[in-house]
């Protein structure tokens, strides 16, 4: 008998925020052990994704039903440069919820310290990749979490 895989920790959604821990590997760094850019925003999408988890959201099955969310845009500014081996936790928290879209606010921090923040507008699009409407059951299971002032 084989043991089961270990889901990984999916993070915690708390009062509408989420929260997921991670850990800065060297992949995730340029020589000097500095984060390269990229990484947060590969976090972030991690964070995004384990958001709509904790919703009870499964993307697969939106996506065999039409629907699936793309990042439309994203504001990101870094604050200050998180290194090898940190402990981080990405936020992720909705902030403007629309009938095809919403708004989510972010941030990668290391303690109290901010690393980056952004504002990211995802856009809900059919199997054609045209705009469409969020499932009602989506838009309620969104709205399930407050909507709140990110600032």
């Amino acid at each position: 008998m084989t043991d089961p895989v270990p889901i990984p920790d999916g993070g915690a959604l708390d009062g509408g925020v989420h929260r997921l821990a991670l850990r800065v590997y060297w992949e995730d760094t340029d020589a000097g052990g500095i984060v390269y850019h990229a990484s947060y925003i590969r976090w972030m999408e991690r964070g995004r994704t384990e958001f709509l988890r904790a919703l009870g959201l499964d993307q697969r099955e939106m996506m065999a039903s039409g629907t699936r969310f793309v990042v439309n845009s994203i504001n990101i500014r870094f604050r200050r440069p998180a290194l090898f081996d940190d402990s981080l936790m990405v936020s992720t928290q909705c902030t403007t919820l629309r009938a095809a879209s919403l708004i989510l606010h972010q941030r990668v921090m290391r303690g109290a310290e901010t690393m980056a923040n952004a504002e990211v507008l995802c856009a809900a699009i059919d199997e054609t990749d045209r705009p469409v409407r969020m499932p009602d059951a989506c838009r309620r299971r969104i709205a399930l979490a407050p909507v709140g002032n990110t600032s």
